[in-house]
Order: structure tokens, then sequence, then C-alpha cells
């Protein structure tokens, strides 16, 4: 059991559990981990290579030139970066220009919040006054605070 725990790096907790983290939990651990984190790159990369010139807008105004050529390099970043990733196929290069999209829209949204532009005092009103285009829930998310609660939950996805 010296061979397994050997390593100045590891801090065992349960010296007992150490065959199992080094022939299960290590080796298997790793394998899930790409899966997950490159199944979900390539499902949020589906939508996108469906309309890979959807993000032209978003692209330039972000100050990407030309829109044309990175709406789709993104679109191919994320759906065949995230396979890849997956898959165990160069998975540091394909992270790598996944992590900078990723940053890259992390700055974005966190230096442009949704706020007004998302649901503005006007557009409340309107809701308040015709209710009837909210279905119930709706109508206790949105019309309560003034759908800050909604508000917070879409800044947070994004």
């Amino acid at each position: 059991m010296d061979e397994m725990t050997s390593s100045p790096r590891e801090r065992l907790i349960l010296l007992f559990m150490a065959p199992f983290y080094h022939k299960l939990a290590q080796p298997y651990g790793w394998a899930v981990f790409r899966i997950v984190i490159g199944g979900y790159l390539a499902l949020e990369g589906w939508p996108k290579i469906l309309a890979p010139m959807s993000s032209i807008p978003f692209a330039e105004m972000m100050g990407f030139y030309p829109g044309w050529l990175f709406s789709p390099l993104l679109s191919v970043v994320q759906l065949f970066g995230g396979l890849a990733i997956a898959l165990g196929v160069l998975t540091r290069p394909v992270a790598l220009a996944n992590a900078f999209v990723l940053v890259v829209t992390l700055i974005y949204h966190y230096t442009h919040p949704y706020g007004q532009a998302f649901l503005t005092p006007e557009g409340i009103a309107f809701l308040k006054a015709n209710a009837q285009y909210l279905t119930e829930a709706g109508q206790k998310r949105l019309l309560s605070d003034g759908g800050a609660v909604s508000l917070g939950l879409v800044q947070g996805k994004a």
C-alpha cells in the first residue's frame, strides 16, 4: 500500500480507501469529468451549429471582426470541441480554445448585465395592466417583485 500513497501531493484521509482511489476513482473520475464537461459544451454548441451565422451581431459587438468568421468559429469550437473533450481527443488545445470562449463570455456578461435591457419598467407596467399574457406562475414570479428574482436567475445562467 505504500507505493500507492508514496506521492507527496497525496493527502489521503481514509488510507484504507487508497486501492479504490488509485484503481477506480482516479482513472474513471477523469473520464466522467471529461464526458460531462465535453457533453455540456457540445449541448450548448448544438443550437449554434444549426444557425452558425446567428451570432454575427454579438461577435461584432464584442469587437471580433469579421463576424461572419467568428460566429461559425464559435459554433465549431463549442460543438466539436465539446465532442473532442468528451472523447478525449486533443483535449488540451480544444480545452484552451473553449476556455478562451468561456472567459470572453464571462467577462462580457459580467460587464453587461441584463438589467433594464431585459425587464424594463414599461414592460413590467404593461404586464401588470395585461396580466392575461402571463400564466399564474408567471404573474407570481414577475409581478410581485418587478421581475427581480427572475432577472437574477437569467443573469445567473448567463
